[in-house]
Order: structure tokens, then C-alpha cells, then sequence
């Protein structure tokens, strides 16, 4: 069972960049699809990109497409999450995910293994 550790995240004004990392544990970290989702307070949690096993493939949300880049290093057991051209919409709590798979899905119910989660707050 792989257990998943967030950290980067922070206060910044809007056009800034962070980078997110996630450091995993417990499993065979190649063997999982890796994601990115993010829950602003009273909204529900929704996909921002996910990452391929191998890292050969990402896919991301439309409202990050461009700005926002997931990669990986099997040899860390690490996922990164570059964000940069930030906005204030982009402010949320922001979480890692693991899925057994090959298939990257959007739903939050489809991936198994959660992170605690890191803030990211965006000025205007």
C-alpha cells in the first residue's frame, strides 16, 4: 500500500510558480498512475492532470492546460506538479493520487491513495 506526501505549496501573487512535490512510500511506485486534484473550500474536489506509469503520457484539466506540468522520477518515487502563471482561481488545497492502473480517469473515486494535501493560496 503506497502512502503519499505533499509539500511546496504556499502564498504567492497571481503570475507567480510553484512547484508541488509528491513523495510516495510503501509500494512499487512505477506500478501506479499518478494524479493531481485540488478542492477549493466549498467546492468539490476536481482533476487538475495525471501522469502514466512511465511518465510517457499526462493529460490535463482545460482550465490548466498550458500553465500547469506533471512529471515524474521513478527513481525518486516523486510526481511534481509545475505550476506557474498562476491565478487566483487556481487557490486550493492540492492533492496527490495514486492509481493502480494504466488508465488515468478524472473521477477522485477511481484513485485509491490520497495525500494529506498542500495549501496554495494566490494573491491578486
Amino acid at each position: 500500500q503506497v502512502q503519499l506526501v505533499e509539500s511546496g505549496g504556499g502564498l504567492v501573487q497571481a503570475g507567480a510558480s510553484l512547484r508541488l512535490s509528491c513523495a510516495a512510500s510503501g509500494g512499487t511506485f512505477s506500478s501506479y498512475a499518478m494524479g493531481w486534484f485540488r478542492q477549493a473550500p466549498g467546492k468539490e474536489r476536481e482533476f487538475v492532470g495525471a501522469i502514466s506509469r512511465s511518465g510517457l503520457r499526462t493529460t490535463y484539466a482545460d482550465s490548466v492546460k498550458g500553465r500547469f506540468t506533471i512529471s515524474r522520477d521513478n527513481a525518486k518515487n516523486t510526481v511534481y506538479l509545475q505550476m506557474n502563471g498562476l491565478k487566483p482561481e487556481d487557490t486550493a488545497a492540492y492533492y496527490c493520487a495514486a492509481r493502480d492502473s494504466t488508465i488515468m480517469i478524472t473521477v477522485p473515486r477511481a484513485w485509491g491513495y490520497w495525500g494529506q494535501g498542500t495549501q496554495v493560496t494566490v494573491s491578486s
